[in-house]
This record gives C-alpha cells, sequence and structure tokens, in this order.
C-alpha cells in the first residue's frame, strides 16, 4: 500500500524536505503533493494563464482561484493531511488547508508548537492528530505501516 500525503504549511522553510528525507530513511511507502512552492509562481499564475489584471486585488483573484484548484484538486487526492503551523509566518492558508482537510473528510495531523495550543483548540479536535513536531509526525505515518 501506498500513501499520498498532502503537506500543507507555509513554504519559506524547508519542513517539507524534512518529512521526505525522514520518511526516505524509514522507507516508508508514500508520495507527497502539497501547494505550489514557488511564492513568485503562485502569485503570478493568474494573470500567467488569464491575462493581466486592472489591478492588484484581480491579479489576486485570479491566482487564489487557481491555486485554490490546484490544492483542492490535489488534497482530494491525498491520503493524508499533514498541517505545519511554524514560528515564523502567518498562517492563515494553513488555517484554510487544514480546515479544507476536516471538510473533505480527510485524515488530518497537525504540527504546531505548545504555546499555540490556544489559539488552535478548535482546530487540534478536529485533527486526527496534533504533535509538536515533525519527528512526531512522521512517527505517526510509520505507525500506520506497522
Amino acid at each position: 500500500m501506498r500513501l499520498t500525503v498532502y503537506l500543507a504549511g507555509e513554504i519559506h522553510t524547508p519542513w517539507r524536505e524534512e518529512v521526505k528525507q525522514q520518511v526516505k530513511q524509514l522507507q516508508l511507502p508514500i508520495d507527497f503533493v502539497g501547494p505550489m512552492e514557488d511564492h513568485d509562481r503562485s502569485d503570478h499564475i493568474g494573470e500567467e494563464i488569464l491575462g493581466e489584471q486592472p489591478d492588484t486585488i484581480l491579479k489576486d483573484v485570479a491566482a487564489s482561484s487557481l491555486n485554490n484548484l490546484r490544492t483542492e484538486l490535489l488534497m482530494k487526492k491525498s491520503d493524508v493531511v499533514i498541517a505545519l503551523f511554524g514560528e515564523q509566518y502567518k498562517q492563515w492558508n494553513t488555517a484554510m488547508d487544514a480546515s479544507a482537510a476536516v471538510a473533505f473528510g480527510k485524515p488530518l495531523i497537525i504540527i504546531r508548537q505548545e504555546k499555540h495550543h490556544h489559539p488552535l483548540k478548535e482546530l487540534s479536535r478536529k485533527a486526527h492528530v496534533t504533535v509538536e513536531s515533525v519527528e512526531q509526525a512522521v512517527q505517526a505515518l510509520h505507525y500506520i505501516f506497522e
């Protein structure tokens, strides 16, 4: 059995590579998908496909439509979603993706530090598992294959 895991969360730190490396070391049969990690491409995809927009709001609307399409399709095809709530960056997209996983009925693993317990308490209660580190999330995946 192979699993597909959607990695939701900020795109500015190497946390996805940490997950992938640990999974590779454990030789787990897992494929990964996630949001567009090229920030410029994500921001400009609307105009690349739909043409120049008259202002920055409509530019964002066009890009978000295409990014939402990509996210929904990849998430719906995934078996598990891991959502990382990191330390440094705003987490609006992570919260949206984690909520979408719940709405789609996808098993959800949330990674968040203990100090973020309170602001994420409702979302954590909707998740299947809430952990504090990438290592713990990988251990949860590993447990599936035991």
